[in-house]
């Protein structure tokens, strides 16, 4: 029974693939009327001829695994295309998945015209399924691809948000912002680290005054990338020590006694100098 009603799916759009086309790319066209920055018309034409395309294809082979069918794999390719572009392009689950959606009543007045009552109302059913289990996996595709791009733009944040600064020769700067945790962490080290081989610093120093809370882990953090520094042939200075973090490093029992630690960036920035054998002095401006 399912290949009959395959086969009669199949037979509906060979006749009126055009007309179905047409009244398809309507729908779409309203539903994303205020989209139109970021799907252009041809692009969209395109997309929904590949699909019809690919559909046929997938029915004339007669299998209705639409999951694992090796006969449905060019429709799951086009969909996880459809799906990974457009939520990258910033379109909403709901705007994705109305692009199978929307087929339903092209695609069922088609229907109409080809059969009535039993035949017709098994054929409406069959066809229901098929659509959506094939927008049940454009949903869920694109809830992955949303996954995907958020994670990028996550570590691209990391990166950007832990610049390493050559303040003189041999010595680094590292201005940390907002909360440390695991994965900030090893981007911090990794950062520092290359920064020591390129540049081949002798001291780095690690600015917390804009971190808003040290607590235990945050402070093994530090530690960890002070250990990882030091492996390199650098020495760390930790400065942005506020009395509030000092005070819950000391309650924490956190020890950190062979670490310099300064007040503010300048402190720490001079001590650094001093360790290069390093001095800033005023000149004395010259009579007239």
């Amino acid at each position: 029974m399912a290949e009959s009603r395959n086969d009669a799916l199949l037979q509906v759009l060979r006749d009126n693939e055009q007309e179905i086309l047409r009244g398809w790319l309507q729908l779409q066209e309203r539903d994303l009327s205020l989209r139109n920055n970021l799907l252009r018309s041809g692009e969209l034409e395109q997309q929904s001829r590949d699909f019809l395309a690919a559909l046929r294809g997938a029915l004339s082979a007669g299998d209705t695994d639409i999951l694992t069918s090796e006969a449905w794999a060019p429709v799951r390719e086009l969909m996880t295309s459809i799906a990974r572009s457009r939520a990258r392009q910033g379109f909403t689950p709901t705007e994705t998945a109305t692009f199978v959606f929307s087929l339903k009543q092209p695609l069922f007045t088609a229907l109409r015209a080809h059969a009535s009552g039993d035949d017709l109302a098994e054929q409406i059913w069959s066809s229901t399924l098929l659509l959506d289990s094939l927008g049940l996996l454009v949903t869920e595709t694109y809830q992955k691809g949303r996954e995907e791009v958020i994670a990028r733009q996550q570590q691209e944040l990391l990166e950007l948000s832990t610049p390493v600064v050559q303040l003189w020769a041999g010595v680094l700067a590292l201005p940390l912002i907002g909360t440390l945790d695991s994965a900030r962490t090893q981007v911090v080290m990794e950062s520092l680290l290359q920064a020591i081989v390129d540049t081949g610093s002798a001291i780095a120093i690690i600015d917390i005054t804009g971190v808003p809370v040290v607590d235990t882990l945050v402070a093994q953090h530090l530690l960890k990338t002070v250990a990882a520094a030091r492996l390199m042939g650098a020495d760390c200075i930790i400065s942005g020590i506020r009395p509030q973090i000092a005070q819950t490093i000391v309650h924490l029992g956190v020890e950190i006694n062979d670490v310099i630690t300064k007040a503010t960036l300048a402190d720490a920035f001079s001590i650094a100098l001093q360790r290069l054998g390093l001095a800033v002095v005023r000149r004395t401006a010259k009579a007239v």
